[in-house]
């Protein structure tokens, strides 16, 4: 990422004098507990919930956690959860973070944000804040949260951020429920209150193993009909794929499992303070409380970075995994197995590659090339895209959603609970 491009240089100089990987970036998940009880997430767990906040580190060991990451020249950190606000102490942890130097991303979704905690951050600014909108009306909205009244205080936290000049980012998650107002939540972003936005359509089963998100997940021609109604994106997808088959797949330069920077200048800590390859990978954990955040670093996460393909897939040699988000925390979330191609995401980059014209070289045994059992419906619905015979402006929501909130005069064009609008 171009944002870190200081953060690899301060990495690389720690590793020069000190002979050992610094972890530029961390990860840190405060709590999984949530206020939203949304049916696409893969973590959260109840406000309530006491047995989680009992395992949840303790201040007093983020701030030994914080101490330790300075040693080992870290740069970067993101802070996510859950949602981050849910911990009170969240602000007295953020703040020592601020003052040891690091650049910090805040991950929320905005609704316990007040003025208090605003004018709190106006006076210590992260590098950025990310909220997530999960609908551009209170019913969609709703209806992905199961929350009365959290689209409100979804707007009012926007509102806050926004005033007071912060650098707010908006982004959603695409689900079979919010599919419709995906359009209309980035032109709110874009040119309502002008700041960036972003769509993901990827939603994994739950770290607990439970298949419940993927009842709400699009099909692969609804995920890049959306990526093509952005501005931009044909020409940029098409960028991305044009340096990537300039040279030979990632995969294949290397033997190793993992080829993300997970475990090389990057990991996760979660709630519990257990490290790992990344906040979506769970089956490789080790205990920081025990081992040290340098002894798990240096030895235990090095060892799980470092582990060989048993076999080859499919993905090695792809030249489109630009288009793909294939990794093998995905596999594992998929199906339990890192090495296994997720086949909803290989659907997914090679219908992207199709819609904007790039030819994919084989690759294997791949049932979305040329030759392959479902090619010819593939080509069929990029076809459909392109032409716009998927029209996702004309796209409407189910019927119903949420009959309690259906009385709702908070629309996309009547909202009044955001000065911005």
């Amino acid at each position: 990422m171009e944002q870190l491009s200081y953060g690899a240089f301060s990495a690389d100089l720690h590793q020069k004098q000190s002979g050992k990987r610094a972890p530029m970036q961390v990860s840190i998940e405060v709590t999984r507990r949530c206020p939203l009880e949304c049916q696409h997430c893969y973590n959260n767990l109840p406000m309530g919930d006491q047995d989680a906040r009992s395992r949840e580190m303790t201040t007093e060991e983020h701030f030994k956690m914080l101490d330790e990451l300075v040693e080992m020249g870290c740069f970067w950190l993101l802070y996510t959860g859950g949602e981050i606000f849910a911990r009170k102490d969240f602000l007295e942890i953020y703040t020592y973070a601020k003052k040891k130097g690091f650049l910090i991303t805040l991950f929320t979704n905005g609704t316990l944000i007040n003025e208090k905690i605003a004018d709190y951050l106006v006076e210590w600014p992260p590098f950025a804040i990310e909220i997530t909108l999960y609908g551009r009306t209170r019913e969609t909205y709703e209806a992905l949260t199961m929350i009365p009244g959290s689209y409100d205080r979804c707007l009012r936290g926007i509102r806050l951020l926004k005033e007071r000049g912060l650098p707010l980012k908006l982004k959603t998650v695409a689900t079979s429920i919010n599919k419709h107002e995906v359009v209309a939540m980035r032109q709110f972003a874009e040119e309502d209150i002008g700041v960036e936005f972003k769509m993901d359509g990827q939603i994994n089963p739950r770290i607990d193993c439970s298949q419940s998100p993927l009842a709400v997940r699009l099909t692969p021609e609804e995920v890049v009909a959306l990526d093509m109604s952005a501005p931009k994106a044909v020409a940029e997808y098409a960028s991305l794929v044009e340096r990537e088959q300039a040279k030979s797949s990632r995969l294949s330069r290397g033997d190793t499992v993992y080829f993300c920077g997970g475990g090389r200048n990057s990991f996760s800590v979660n709630p519990n303070g257990e490290m790992s390859i990344c906040v979506t990978s769970q089956q490789d954990t080790f205990d920081i409380r025990q081992s040290g955040l340098r002894g798990a670093w240096e030895n235990s996460l090095r060892e799980v970075r470092d582990r060989k393909r048993t076999r080859m897939t499919k993905c090695v040699n792809c030249r489109i995994q630009t288009l793909c988000g294939m990794c093998p925390a995905n596999g594992e979330m998929e199906s339990g197995d890192k090495e296994s191609p997720v086949e909803f995401l290989c659907h997914v980059a090679h219908l992207r590659a199709a819609v904007i014209g790039s030819e994919v070289p084989a690759h294997g045994d791949c049932e979305f090339c040329v030759g392959g059992s479902e090619h010819s419906a593939l080509l069929n619905s990029a076809q459909r895209i392109r032409s716009k015979e998927i029209d996702v402006e004309a796209w409407v929501g189910p019927q119903s959603i949420l009959p309690i909130l259906n009385g709702s005069s908070l629309v996309a064009s009547g909202c009044n609970s955001c000065g911005n609008h």
